[in-house]
């Protein structure tokens, strides 16, 4: 039974302690912001809009919350602090839902194409090579062939942190010499995938903003050359993005998204801060589905994101 159709107690139980840092944080605050209060006021409002933004949700998406609540409680007089945070469970729900972001996909759904190639980007420090190694034994778990495009050849650690994960899972990486191309790097790691009929093709690449121009210029030209090889390619372009960055997270989504098409985002390092919040901002914000979220250091921690677990794991299943 596939992820999508069965989220395991080992899963809840990871998803649950990953965020715990950030439901003792925010709801704490949210809870001393409604203490002692009947019913949901100016006052109250005030509190928790700044409870919000200090949990690096972001202001314009904190204010869409605001608003959401005021309409609500404007209809029901009475309102006490359980009922709020019913509210706000149901809100977020609602925004994350309405941003289709959440419940994407499933590391086990069938291929449509093969090889489905994921380009990954994202800057140096982001956990964007243990995700790819992550994702390739989330797939390689769920019977998918896999090889990876060690495409950042602009550092040394890069490479061999790819050759390693790829050591770990039993998958093939494909790599060249340090300073090579990345675009002919991945154009290799295409062929090779192709020749041997693989699944799932997941091409890193360097992690460099200082200048937007150049990255813009180097991605087209991988997406270019990958195209020679197959016509689609790629079929998704994956942002890692660092969830205990907060408000930084999302100056380089803006930064990527400017920069080349994302299709979808991780976020990870969520086990480590109480700035788990950041999620539901910028799943708002850009408008692109969070599609995984890395919550450890194991392999089994990165999970496919899924919208209605997460906001339970917030709130609490009550």
């Amino acid at each position: 039974m596939g992820f999508f159709s069965f989220f395991s107690k080992e899963k809840k139980e990871t998803l649950d302690k990953g965020l715990s840092k950030t439901k003792e944080s925010v709801f704490g605050k949210i809870a001393r912001a409604i203490a002692g209060k009947s019913k949901v006021d100016d006052e109250v409002l005030d509190n928790l809009e700044e409870v919000l933004i200090t949990s690096d949700v972001g202001v314009e998406t904190t204010l869409k919350i605001i608003e959401r609540i005021e309409k609500r409680a404007s209809t029901d007089k009475y309102m006490n602090a359980n009922e709020l945070n019913h509210i706000l469970r149901d809100e977020i729900a609602s925004l994350l839902m309405e941003n289709n972001t959440g419940d994407v996909d499933d590391f086990e759904a069938p291929i449509k194409q093969k090889p489905y190639v994921i380009m990954v980007v994202g800057v140096n420090g982001v956990g964007k090579t243990t995700t790819i190694g992550k994702l390739a034994y989330q797939f390689k778990k769920a019977g998918k062939s896999v090889y990876l495009g060690a495409a950042d050849t602009f550092r040394a650690a890069a490479v061999e942190q790819l050759v390693i994960w790829g050591e770990r899972v039993g998958v093939p990486v494909i790599k060249q010499k340090m300073g090579s191309d990345p675009a002919s790097v991945a154009y290799d790691t295409l062929s090779s995938a192709v020749a041997n009929n693989a699944d799932v093709v997941i091409i890193d690449t360097a992690g460099r903003l200082h200048n937007k121009i150049g990255l813009m210029n180097e991605l087209t030209k991988i997406k270019n050359v990958m195209k020679k090889v197959v016509p689609d390619a790629p079929n998704e372009v994956l942002l890692v993005l660092d969830g205990s960055t907060g408000q930084n997270a999302f100056e380089q989504a803006k930064q990527f998204t400017l920069a080349t098409e994302v299709t979808s985002m991780a976020v990870t390092k969520l086990d480590g801060t109480a700035k788990g919040g950041v999620v539901i901002g910028i799943s708002d914000q850009f408008k692109i589905p969070v599609k995984y979220i890395g919550l450890g250091e194991g392999m089994e921690d990165l999970q496919v994101f899924r919208r209605k677990e997460f906001v339970d794991s917030l709130f609490g299943d009550n």
